[in-house]
């Protein structure tokens, strides 16, 4: 949780003091600049910790470099460590040298090989101010002395991005899905152990919240494998420092141009959980060379749209006891078009549609369209021939003018409702405190989804919520109603002749 102070978060303090470093630099270049001071202060405070105990060993060198391999620690050289470049921050070639380090850390760590941004000697990045964002940067250690630092820096990290895509916009979309999304999804499906795969991960973010579930849960993170690619190099970039940061080992998430569907990263793989946020809606992503691809078990997705593209891709990759949840535009639950239908309809009766939750408007950065989470599951073993509608798009609350959130209790009730659902489902003696709520939520039997076509709307479902009675009888309602009604023909008379008298006095006549 992170603490507050009368400016607000420690990581909201933080961002504001950045940011007004900015200048003129476009918040797409800068977050490179930010993002990759943090890591390298967050990889050298984990560095200088190590450092300090085998200092006081007598058996043990602090600069041989085995040393932090064995204890799964960057090994960080000397010119690269913070002290050094914040000793050296009020210099000219300041820029020169965040470059050198990044360049040096990549050569003693073959993980962080072509990840690092090498962004600081850019003559548009002015020298003053870079040196005091590493000025600002340091003083995060006031802040570390109580806390743990991973958790601190991960944190800073992971609001700092989010601040970023903010401020990008559409494009930062394409790096970032929304916090309370990614935890809602892993509060339902419960990643706790085995292959956790993204097949478009952006900057990690699913992994991250997989990590922080299972630790959150006393679970032992070393259970859980993670696997993902992306198409974007210097998004693939952003993620693998993120999970660095979270000591998450990342090596199974892999970059190619390709992408997902073109140049599958990891062909063999079932994975046990499969969490992601595709492109909505993606055209051009290369069905006229894939037409008689294995994936398209359930029918062949259109050329103009690959929303049925990403869920077979997933389903492939799908374990035989796997579940998944991916979010997809609204029209994936409807559309008709090209043969989507004939696609949601063969998912369905495979019975492997488990639960569709419906999701306000105005959460993404990158787009306004509605969306929605596709819940799907293999195992037909614990299939009830039902699937859980919720519609959560009344819930949340606006954050700013443009962006809604999922609050806690928001997110706690809708994973609550479909894990009650889901006891229904594993119960023999069918007892459980699941109920269909009017507005809400509806387990609708295969019978009645066959006699709306297919369509997969949750508010066709669970229908609009009862208004609730506030005990007044109706005639009272009526009496007070008309009260109010006389009172105010009264004074609009008495205004419309207020308007007369004054019009009259400069000679007008109505």
């Amino acid at each position: 949780m992170a603490k507050k102070t009368n400016g607000g978060t420690f990581e909201q303090q933080l961002f504001k003091a950045a940011d007004k470093l900015r200048k003129n630099i476009d918040a797409a270049e800068y977050k490179y600049v930010v993002l990759g001071l943090v890591f390298i202060k967050y990889i050298s405070e984990s560095f200088d910790e190590l450092y300090h105990k085998l200092e006081a060993d007598e058996w043990s060198d602090p600069e041989d470099r085995d040393e932090y391999l064995a204890e799964n620690v960057f090994f960080v050289p000397p010119t690269a460590r913070w002290y050094h470049l914040h000793n050296n921050a009020k210099l000219p070639i300041i820029g020169q040298l965040i470059d050198q380090a990044m360049e040096a850390i990549e050569k003693e760590n073959q993980e962080l090989k072509n990840v690092l941004p090498k962004v600081y000697g850019k003559a548009n990045l002015d020298k003053a101010s870079l040196g005091q964002l590493i000025d600002l940067i340091s003083n995060t250690e006031l802040q570390a002395e109580n806390e743990k630092s991973k958790d601190l820096f991960g944190r800073v990290y992971e609001y700092f991005l989010g601040e970023f895509a903010n401020a990008e916009g559409k494009k930062g979309g394409q790096f970032y899905t929304p916090k309370a999304i990614v935890k809602l999804m892993v509060e339902m499906i419960e990643p706790y152990k085995g292959r956790v795969y993204d097949p478009a991960c952006g900057s990690g973010g699913m992994f991250v919240m997989s990590e922080k579930f299972v630790t959150e849960h006393q679970g032992n993170i070393n259970d859980i494998t993670i696997y993902g690619q992306e198409s974007n190099q210097t998004t693939w970039k952003l993620s693998k420092m993120n999970l660095a940061i979270r000591n998450v080992n990342s090596q199974f998430v892999s970059w190619n141009t390709e992408g997902s569907f073109l140049k599958d990263a990891h062909p063999d793989l079932k994975a046990d959980y499969i969490l992601a946020n595709p492109p909505f809606n993606q055209s051009e992503w290369g069905i006229d060379i894939l037409q008689d691809d294995a994936r398209w078990k359930y029918g062949i997705p259109p050329s103009g749209n690959a929303n049925f593209g990403w869920i077979q891709h997933m389903l492939y990759h799908l374990a035989p006891t796997g579940v998944m949840a991916t979010v997809l535009a609204n029209g994936s639950l409807s559309s008709n078009t090209s043969g989507e239908g004939t696609i949601r309809k063969n998912l369905v009766e495979q019975d492997l549609v488990e639960c569709i939750v419906a999701l306000p408007k105005q959460l993404f950065y990158n787009t306004g369209i509605p969306a929605c989470i596709w819940f799907l599951r293999r195992d037909v073993s614990v299939s009830s021939r039902e699937i859980l509608f919720i519609d959560a798009s009344e819930m949340g609350y606006m954050k700013d003018r443009t962006h809604r959130d999922l609050a806690e209790e928001d997110i706690q009730l809708i994973a609550d409702t479909y894990h009650s659902w889901r006891n229904v489902i594993a119960s023999e003696t069918k007892q459980s405190v699941y109920k269909n709520i009017k507005g809400f939520c509806k387990a609708a039997k295969k019978e009645e989804i066959i006699k709306h076509n297919y369509v997969l709307t949750p508010g066709r479902y669970v229908g609009i919520p009862d208004e609730e009675d506030d005990g007044i009888p109706f005639e009272t309602k009526m009496a007070d109603l008309t009260t109010v009604l006389k009172e105010q023909m009264a004074k609009e008379e008495a205004l419309n002749k207020e308007i007369k008298q004054q019009l009259a006095k400069i000679g007008f006549e109505l």
